[in-house]
């Protein structure tokens, strides 16, 4: 495991999952790890000596085949990244409710995770990163979701950008550089997406890229950039060139140097008030190196959408579990006070509890999904896949609400005040945001078409999801036998 703490999850073998069999024990105490899922497997002695002739082949393959083996264990709470993001949490957690009150930047949660080094813990060590995989770092926007919602998106959303700058540069010398930049000065990046009338229409432009030799130009009546004024850079959406088509997109990286702001909407919302998300008129000048070399419609596909949702959602997960701490406190406190009798709303609690389970579980299934095929462009764009990230948004963005909802009803008056310990007011007014932003309604009319040609599932699971869990020990060695044979 590397030293930071993550797990580096690269696109191995079937049979890489299943490690060595000699390593098993041969009791009933006997454990390997089979599709990623722990399994006791009660192994007689005679069973052991075919295990181990098996575990020779698979040793000769791996040496004749040179196989990267995926590492199966799981990062620990002791983790060096766990660590660190508990820290910057616990600094996001001291201030939230100031950030909320005054509609203000978390700019002590920021500098925190600035000193945990948590900005380039996508970033490859090669450029000075961590290297981290998004598993990782969906699991920070947990953490920090948890304490203070806005630091929880605003991070998210800086790791989506440098995602997509990292997945789509083609070794550009401009955008290495930046990522370079990125890990050693922490720099923040903001977005701009959202444009004039267009609202969460993002894969439309108005505004186009000017061409001058080697320089470009770009100005956007950008009606929301998420802590513009408090980034160290913008990624920006426009068409590709004044005569392109509103669908021909780029997609464009510029330093705080490079542009300037000029504010034409104020920030005064129900939550999610820290992530100073004013509408801005956007005039910026740079070089054409800094334009991505994919088009966009491919950024989009592939990366910024898939990415987005997932980091979203680990935050939202993380506002849920905020607000499931504090009622499960409370009935704990009221339970106590009153010798040992639940609370009225007792059974809410568990009802939060229950449905925290279930969001946890859908983010963790599209992060294995996504990773599985991250490399794979051609998986990235199918219109299943597409589909499945699209409604794993509006899914856990549902369930976040339902689950803080739950949570407020196991609180009864002291979840409802503000000026309550065990108050859940914040987690709702900023969990509100996450069914619009970029609209459950917008995201549930663009996939209706493809539903109608989508077959319903046979399965209970799907074919992938079975195969890896199987439990057997024969099933176990089944995909090593067919490699060697």
């Amino acid at each position: 495991m590397p030293s930071n703490g993550c797990v580096r999850a690269s696109p191995v073998s079937r049979t890489s999952q299943y490690g060595t069999a000699a390593s098993l024990s041969c009791d009933n105490r006997a454990s390997t790890a089979c599709g990623n899922r722990a399994t006791t497997l009660p192994f007689s002695l005679a069973r052991a000596s075919v295990i181990e002739e098996w575990d020779k082949k698979i040793s000769k393959m791996r040496a004749a085949e040179d196989f990267e083996w995926r590492t199966v264990e799981l990062r620990r709470a002791g983790s060096k990244l766990f660590g660190r993001a508990q820290a910057a949490a616990a600094i996001a957690e001291r201030y939230a409710n100031e950030v909320d009150a005054a509609a203000r930047f978390p700019s002590e949660a920021i500098a925190a995770a600035r000193n945990e080094r948590l900005l380039g813990t996508l970033v490859p060590t090669a450029l000075g990163g961590d290297g981290c995989g998004f598993g990782d770092v969906v699991d920070v926007c947990y953490v920090l979701g948890r304490s203070c919602a806005s630091t929880g998106l605003i991070y998210a959303m800086h790791q989506t950008k440098v995602a997509c700058i990292l997945r789509h540069h083609r070794a550009a010398p401009w955008h290495r550089q930046l990522l370079r930049l990125l890990s050693d000065e922490q720099l923040l990046l903001a977005s701009s997406t959202t444009e004039g009338q267009n609202g969460g229409n993002i894969r439309s432009s108005s505004a186009a890229v000017e061409h001058a030799d080697a320089r470009i130009t770009l100005e956007r009546d950008a009606t929301v950039i998420s802590y513009g004024e408090h980034a160290d850079g913008i990624v920006t959406l426009a068409r590709r060139a004044a005569g392109a088509a509103n669908t021909d997109q780029v997609l464009c990286v510029f330093r705080k140097s490079d542009y300037s702001l000029e504010r034409v909407l104020e920030w005064d919302t129900l939550g999610m008030r820290g992530t100073c998300s004013a509408g801005f008129r956007f005039k910026a000048e740079g070089e054409a190196a800094q334009i991505l070399a994919d088009p966009y419609e491919k950024i989009h596909a592939q990366t910024m959408m898939p990415v987005a949702h997932l980091m979203w959602s680990g935050t939202w997960a993380g506002i849920a579990a905020g607000a499931v701490e504090r009622a499960r406190l409370y009935v704990r406190n009221a339970t106590r006070g009153a010798d040992g009798k639940l609370p009225p709303g007792a059974a809410h609690l568990t009802q939060a509890i229950a449905k925290l389970r279930v969001l946890r579980s859908v983010v963790a299934a599209g992060v294995r999904r996504f990773e599985a095929i991250s490399s794979d462009p051609a998986a990235l764009e199918t219109v299943e896949f597409q589909t499945y990230m699209n409604l794993l948004k509006v899914n856990a963005s549902e369930q976040a609400l339902s689950t803080v909802m739950s949570a407020m009803q196991a609180t009864g008056l002291s979840g409802y005040r503000n000026d309550s310990q065990f108050s859940i007011g914040r987690y709702l007014r900023d969990i509100l945001s996450a069914p619009i932003m970029i609209n459950n309604e917008r995201i549930l009319n663009g996939v209706a078409l493809t539903s109608l040609v989508a077959a319903t599932p046979a399965l209970l699971r799907d074919p992938d999801e079975a195969a890896d869990a199987m439990t057997d020990d024969e099933a176990c060695l089944q995909p090593a036998r067919k490699s060697i044979a």
